[in-house]
């Protein structure tokens, strides 16, 4: 098969096509060809050796798929060849094949492309995940998502839509407007606004959930607009990983500040976030409650191309990569 596979570290000119054995599925797993994959943060850091992948023969980057089922393993019940799915994956999706553990997979909605499809399983898992099976979000609640614009951003706002709680957001000017129409009732421009300080004048009683992706100095004023016994879910670190916050905040307001990643998490943690996934939130697609945000889509072939437009921070929701040509 084609992948992509890591033999150094560095700007998007090391991401290289190598010609590999496919993979081989065990006996609870299916081997999976790979239609599309969508980019996220991760690969860039991968990519330039900050974010090592899981130990394989070959780094292949990549953390989400949509394809076919070719074959099963064994024991394999629950999938059957042809079956259309998607999933998440330590890595190895920048590739024409993946195996996958049948119970990772989901059945992708007949109303969803294979193509859509792609930009579904790390946004909106990483988002169901963070808010609601972590921070407990409910309804009524008011949760502050930053980044609101991106991946994991858009898919947050529509799962705070679907509980029922209201959603503050920050992001930049140019894409605000993405956001209101997602259903954030509150958008902030980071570049020009203190959003602590604006929270605390539209959202007095303060902010029960907050999924971070930024890091850094936003951390403190987290802190800051969180309501008493609220719950911090940080996701990501794009402004920094270091910084400095008040632990007495931290303990007067009996606050959770929880890490959170999906990457490194047991098989048995996997399968039961896509358990939970594809009770609550998968037959939300087929209705149109939930939908994938696209920004762009390349060919494998340019996939260099769209590293470079996803590190210039202009787009809104998912970049795909379209591996299988449709």
């Amino acid at each position: 098969m084609k992948a992509v596979v890591l033999t150094e570290y560095g700007g998007p000119e090391v991401l290289r096509f190598a010609d590999i054995a496919d993979p081989q599925p065990g006996p609870e797993e299916v081997l999976v060809q790979v239609h599309s994959t969508a980019l996220n943060r991760a690969d860039l850091l991968q990519r330039m050796g900050l974010y090592r992948g899981p130990a394989s023969r070959y780094e292949i980057p990549g953390l989400e798929y949509a394809g076919e089922v070719v074959s099963c393993g064994e024991l394999v019940t629950s999938r059957s060849v042809g079956d259309r799915v998607m999933g998440i994956l330590g890595g190895g999706c920048y590739a024409e094949f993946v195996v996958a553990h049948e119970r990772t997979t989901s059945l992708i909605p007949d109303s969803i492309t294979m193509s859509d499809a792609a930009a579904i399983p790390e946004a909106f898992l990483t988002a169901f995940d963070a808010l609601v099976l972590q921070g407990g979000l409910e309804r009524n609640d008011w949760a502050l998502v930053h980044a609101g614009a991106s991946g994991v951003g858009t898919a947050a706002i529509q799962v705070c839509g679907v509980v029922g709680a209201r959603v503050a957001v920050t992001a930049s000017a140019p894409k605000l407007a993405a956001c209101n129409e997602l259903g954030a009732a509150v958008c902030i421009d980071y570049t020009s606004q203190d959003f602590a300080a604006v929270l605390q004048a539209e959202v007095p009683e303060g902010i029960a959930v907050v999924l971070d992706v930024v890091g850094g100095d936003a951390l403190s004023k987290n802190l800051t607009v969180l309501a008493e016994g609220g719950r911090i879910l940080q996701v990501g670190f794009m402004a920094g990983m270091t910084t400095q916050i008040s632990l007495g905040q931290l303990l007067t307001k009996r606050a959770h500040l929880i890490g959170t990643t999906l990457r490194l998490r047991p098989i048995e943690e996997k399968i039961s976030l896509a358990r939970s996934f594809n009770k609550t939130l998968l037959p939300l697609f087929e209705t149109g409650q939930l939908r994938p945000v696209i920004d762009s889509r390349f060919p494998f072939s340019e996939l260099g191309d769209a590293h470079e437009y996803l590190a210039s921070n202009q787009s809104v929701g998912k970049v795909v990569i379209e591996i299988l040509p449709a």
